[in-house]
């Protein structure tokens, strides 16, 4: 019996052994498998961006929360770090063999070639990205994050919470360095963006600690505690502390980004695209690719979205002739429907109720009747919210922020109710399919259930994809007869009328070199689009070059293959299968989704 228990003990010893040195071996060096290698790296990069990991929620199963008390160092070391680390990472990715890959394994080799390759890019240029604007950067991402994504559910996750507001100071400190070394490199964003980022900075530090969204949030939660998680007394302490972080760390480390901000403003004397920055011609065209995974240029996306505005215009015009036959301009007669009082919401806290609730319902209705053209659906709900007021200025009109991947929350279509006006009812259901379903969260919903893949497949993102099937679904909802009336199919081609525009637009002010007030006439005119809608639109486009190119490429690219897979197929055609096709890989370049549309066919066609 001792001699077995010993052959035994040595033999779990030995594996015990072989494991961990297979998994240093794993972590450490080349992984044995390409696959090993995929988990590692997203592991690896996974550890160093605690709030994605906040957002996701895969450790949180697992009993690991310490990530939800951090935030990722944004230092310019760090960034260098991250750099060689990627560089790294690439060099041991192409050591693989990737001429012994087939099927899946070699579409998981082409999305991951892409993706480093982007990221890589991204940090060698980011001097050329804007650290703060109206439309993005830590100031509003961050109590983004934490009043929207951030659980609190006992005392655990309050501490986290306070510990991540008191590591507030540190992060903006980094961000002010950050300004700073652009400043010096000639690189200054427009003076609209600086002025908008100043104003949602001091509208989140006037409302003082007691009404600081922070705050609030953090109180709210902890209320909602049951007492025997937290007693009443501990739950007060806790709300103190945090109330004392905001005091002392919070407000102070937005006041310092706010007077650097003041002091941008001294040399944010224009408001320019990229052109007039040191290489910006060359980073455009960068930007281009990075968002539509294409070689495309500025002349030839230009040229596209004409062509496109001139089509999908005369469309919206033979809509106009039948609904609104007086005289005028087509963006005049788009108003006189769009503020038709019969047509509006409200302009109060019951009208903005009514828009959410009435999106909630359009979703509602769609996701039952859409069993003939997808085998599935997203596993969790998606839910309507109103864009947080602190981000109302600078926000897009709409936008989603997909569900943890947990299951443990829905999705969430953000919709901006600054301006009741700029929510006409007749251009709600577009936005509604485009944001939700069919759209970002059945795509998004999709991905995060994608069995057999790498996991990276399920999280990994590519614009001209993801705003490309968004659009898609516009138009796959208007197709299936999900838009009730004329009024709709005008909303719906307005919003494929702005995706046109942009082509236009975002290459006019970065290659062309439009104004700010040229390029918001052009958008009302072709559109018909409120104003403050279109002011909002624009800025974006200034502030994020490229990224407004990808919905009309990405839409384009899906409906050829479509089409080319009906041509190839005749009878044999499934809508159902062509969709699954398209969603069941995961975000791909558009490269790599014409490879796998063409195996689709190939397969079927025998």
């Amino acid at each position: 019996m001792r001699k077995t228990l010993k052959t035994l003990t040595i033999a779990l010893l030995a594996a015990l052994t072989l494991a961990i040195g297979l998994g240093l071996h794993t972590w450490f060096a080349k992984p044995l498998s390409i696959n090993w290698f995929y988990a590692r790296t997203f592991l690896q990069f996974a550890v160093d961006a605690p709030e994605a990991l906040t957002g996701l929620r895969i450790f949180e199963g697992f009993g690991i929360r310490g990530h939800n008390a951090q935030l990722s160092d944004g230092s310019d070391a760090a960034q260098e770090a991250r750099l060689a680390k990627l560089l790294e990472t690439q060099r041991v990715f192409r050591d693989y063999d990737a001429s012994a890959l087939t099927g899946e394994a070699a579409i998981s080799h082409a999305v991951f070639d892409q993706s480093i390759n982007q990221r890589i890019e991204h940090l060698q240029w980011r001097r050329h990205s804007y650290p703060i604007t109206q439309l993005e950067g830590v100031h509003t991402w961050l109590p983004s994050l934490m009043t929207q994504q951030q659980r609190i559910d006992d005392e655990t996750d309050a501490q986290h919470f306070i510990a991540r507001m008191q590591a507030i100071p540190k992060r903006f400190a980094e961000t002010v360095a950050e300004i700073e070394a652009q400043t010096r490199a000639g690189i200054v964003p427009p003076r609209f963006a600086v002025e908008k980022a100043l104003a949602q900075i001091e509208g989140l530090i006037a409302t003082g600690a007691d009404g600081n969204a922070f705050v609030r949030r953090f109180n709210e939660r902890i209320d909602a505690i049951d007492a025997a998680k937290i007693d009443t007394a501990s739950k007060s302490k806790l709300k103190a502390e945090a109330r004392d972080a905001v005091v002392r760390d919070v407000v102070p480390a937005y006041r310092s980004l706010a007077s650097a901000l003041k002091a941008l403003l001294a040399r944010a004397s224009e408001n320019q695209g990229v052109w007039a920055q040191p290489n910006g011609a060359a980073y455009y065209q960068k930007a281009i690719e990075w968002h539509t995974t294409t070689t495309m240029n500025a002349e030839q996306l230009h040229a596209l979205g004409l062509t496109e505005v001139a089509r999908i215009g005369g469309e919206m015009d033979a809509i106009l002739a039948q609904i609104s036959p007086a005289p005028g301009t087509r963006a005049e007669r788009i108003k006189r429907i769009t503020f038709d009082p019969a047509r509006r919401y409200p302009d109060s806290d019951a009208g903005r109720d009514a828009v959410l609730r009435d999106y909630q319902t359009m979703i509602d209705e769609i996701a039952a009747g859409l069993a003939s053209s997808f085998h599935a659906m997203p596993k969790v709900g998606v839910a309507v919210k109103r864009v947080p007021k602190f981000a109302e200025g600078g926000a897009p009109a709409a936008y989603y922020e997909s569900p943890p991947l947990d299951g443990s929350a829905p999705g969430v279509f953000y919709a901006n109710l600054a301006d009741v006006n700029a929510t006409p009812k007749h251009a709600m259901r577009t936005l509604a399919y485009h944001e939700a379903i069919p759209g970002h969260h059945l795509q998004t919903g999709i991905a995060q259930t994608i069995e057999g893949l790498p996991f990276f497949r399920s999280v990994v993102s590519f614009t001209a994809y993801d705003e490309g099937w968004a659009l898609y679904a516009e138009r796959l909802a208007w197709e299936l007869g999900f838009h009730k009336d004329p009024y709709d199919n005008l909303g719906r081609l307005q919003d494929e009328m702005l995706r046109a525009v942009r082509l236009v637009v975002d290459t006019g002010i970065h290659s062309k070199r439009w104004t700010r007030e040229q390029a918001i006439a052009y958008m009302v005119a072709e559109i018909g689009m409120v104003e403050s809608e279109a002011v909002i639109e624009v800025e974006r486009y200034f502030v994020d070059p490229g990224q407004a190119l990808a919905y009309t490429v990405g839409m384009n690219k899906i409906l050829e293959l479509r089409e080319r897979a009906k041509t190839k197929l005749g009878a044999k055609f499934d809508l159902r299968d062509f969709h699954a096709t398209v969603l069941n890989n995961g975000s791909m370049p558009l490269t790599v989704l014409e490879r796998v549309v063409e195996d689709y066919i190939a397969k079927t066609a025998k």
